[in-house]
């Protein structure tokens, strides 16, 4: 055999143990990392196309996180604005007690202290509305909920004894029983604060099915995401392992033909009694050149 042709034999199995060397090493990384394109260098524009989906699919679920906490505080400040409602409602059946002329002076005395208590734990009730340290029935709080596609605005308005008109800026209560003639005017008083009250409970309400309607989508979207993410990145682990195992095995017998070859041509450069045949030396070195 001629030196020319064992080394062109052994140049082209190096190529074969090269290639297949770095295919073992694709499958590898493929199944490593579960990706068709582990880096840019397998596709750059699948690559970008399939990075900016999982970006997208990060800001969704933020925006859904976002959401979900937001109704989570709503649904703290709809059960404290319910038992407002529900004092109110109380209230307006004890000023509607007060305004029967059955009543005497000490019964209305009594009835007196029932609105003051009943004020007090409007604004105790306000006081212990709080979610993350936020006072939410103060009529301080607006809250932007921040979306893939902007904010969602939601505000709770003063549902305080004060921002109800049920107590002065000083504290003091404008609903007087011991004075007949001032309890039709309480009544009106209480009306608009439970309709405030109503009103703002109605409105948290709303709040909360906006809420949970813009969740259900980014569920949706983000699960839509996450299909397409998959349809056009997911690696097939099955064909990869077999790719693997084809490569290894013709990496391995490429190997074999190098060691074969190798041995060809020492077996050429040397002369019959072992030395080195100097003709042959000169023809390698030429084709190694």
């Amino acid at each position: 055999m001629s030196i020319s042709s064992i080394l062109s034999g052994l140049n082209s199995s190096i190529r074969t143990y090269n290639t297949n060397g770095a295919s073992s090493a694709s499958s590898i990384q493929k199944i490593a990392t579960g990706s068709k394109y582990p880096s840019a260098s397998y596709g750059p524009a699948s690559y970008a196309i399939l990075q900016r989906t999982y970006s997208n699919i990060g800001a969704t679920n933020q925006a859904n996180a976002n959401t979900q906490n937001t109704n989570a505080m709503l649904n703290t400040a709809a059960g404290a604005a319910g038992n407002t409602v529900s004092m109110l409602t109380s209230l307006r059946s004890t000023l509607l007690n007060a305004a029967n002329d059955t009543n005497g002076d000490v019964d209305l005395a009594t009835l007196q202290k029932g609105v003051n208590q009943t004020i007090s734990g409007i604004d105790e009730n306000a006081a212990n509305a709080t979610y993350n340290g936020k006072q939410l029935l103060n009529g301080t709080q607006s809250f932007a909920v921040q979306g893939v596609d902007g904010y969602t605005n939601v505000t709770i308005g003063d549902l305080t004894s004060q921002g109800l008109g049920l107590t002065d800026s000083q504290g003091k209560s404008t609903i007087n029983l011991t004075d007949k003639s001032s309890i039709s005017s309480a009544l009106d008083k209480v009306d608009a604060a439970l309709n405030t009250a109503l009103d703002q409970t109605t409105s948290i309400g709303a709040a909360q099915q906006g809420l949970g309607y813009q969740s259900s989508n980014l569920t949706t979207q983000s699960e839509s995401l996450y299909d397409t993410a998959s349809t056009e990145g997911d690696t097939d682990i099955a064909k990869e392992a077999t790719n693997l195992a084809s490569s290894n095995t013709l990496q391995q017998t490429a190997l074999f033909a190098i060691k074969q070859g190798l041995q060809n041509f020492n077996q050429s450069v040397m002369g019959p009694l072992g030395g080195i045949n100097n003709h042959s030396r000169a023809a390698a070195v030429k084709m190694l050149s």
